[in-house]
């Protein structure tokens, strides 16, 4: 008998999904920069970072400020990248400083700075990981990095650091060395949510196995644990012998079964397991 095979869904409806993603997102990303970070000028990185330092030392709005860095910037990405960034991400782009406007009297949820530098890099990262999830982005130092990456032969990891490093190192100037270290804090949080909205906590282990007793290994896998594998072909470093290799995906729960048949099999067998995250196909995601 066939498996059911889901339909796609309409292009009309997966573009509704996405756009309002990115809403949602950005206003995520609002609310926490005006209720935990600005309250106690955390300025954690980014054209959020560079606003909260604006706002202390000219008094200028953080949302006219994000405006006039993010559309510039967007527009510049465009001509020098040469990128199609789409229209979701001209959305974010526009309407988290409006979000940001529209939150900017909301008050502070914590008279603690240290609780603000935590649960806002958690509500950052829960926005961002939501606009990434809407395939849009928000603009900012980001693409700020992407076009110094062109030009300067650095990766684009170190790029946006520098651009990062830069705001948290001039928010310690302007404010005080706590601060700076709080805007620590809420960055490396904000980088940690959006891995976890990114992947989610549903880790899989992917596990290699080497063993002389390869189909017997193979079958007790395909009938005690109903996971597929995969045999791969490999060479011995050391004995230059060619040897196969079975992977096998299987859910956290089921490792320690899959650890079981192996030493029950084949105890002299070498074993890897790693962790293995977005699992997708039959038995995990579709």
């Amino acid at each position: 008998m066939a498996k059911y095979r889901r339909e796609p869904m309409p292009v009309y409806l997966v573009n509704i999904i996405e756009y309002t993603l990115v809403l949602i997102g950005a206003f995520f990303v609002a609310m926490a920069f005006n209720v935990f970070l600005l309250p106690h000028e955390i300025a954690s990185g980014g054209v959020a970072g560079i606003s909260t330092i604006t706002k202390s030392l000219f008094g200028w709005e953080p949302s006219l400020v994000q405006w006039l860095l993010n559309v510039p910037l967007f527009i510049l990405g465009v001509v020098i990248l040469g990128k199609n960034f789409g229209a979701k991400s001209l959305v974010g782009t526009v309407m988290l400083p409006f979000f940001v406007f529209l939150t900017r009297d909301w008050p502070a949820a914590t008279p603690d700075p240290l609780l603000g530098a935590i649960f806002g890099g958690m509500c950052v990262g829960l926005g961002i990981g939501i606009v990434f999830k809407g395939k849009a982005s928000t603009g900012g130092i980001d693409l700020a990095a992407q076009i110094f990456h062109k030009f300067i032969p650095l990766p684009l990891g170190v790029c946006v650091a520098l651009f990062d490093g830069l705001i948290v190192l001039t928010a310690t100037f302007v404010f005080s060395i706590e601060q700076g270290l709080y805007a620590l804090i809420g960055l490396f949080i904000t980088s940690r949510t959006i891995d976890f909205v990114q992947v989610g906590l549903n880790t899989s282990k992917n596990v290699l196995i080497i063993t002389d007793k390869i189909d017997e290994v193979r079958q007790e896998l395909l009938m005690d644990v109903d996971r597929g594998v995969t045999v791969l072909n490999g060479t011995g470093g050391y004995t230059d012998q060619e040897r196969r290799i079975i992977m096998c995906v299987v859910g956290q729960n089921e490792f320690s079964k899959v650890t079981q048949i192996i030493r029950r099999v084949d105890s002299k067998a070498f074993v890897v397991a790693m962790n293995a995250t977005e699992v997708l196909g039959e038995g995990f995601k579709t």
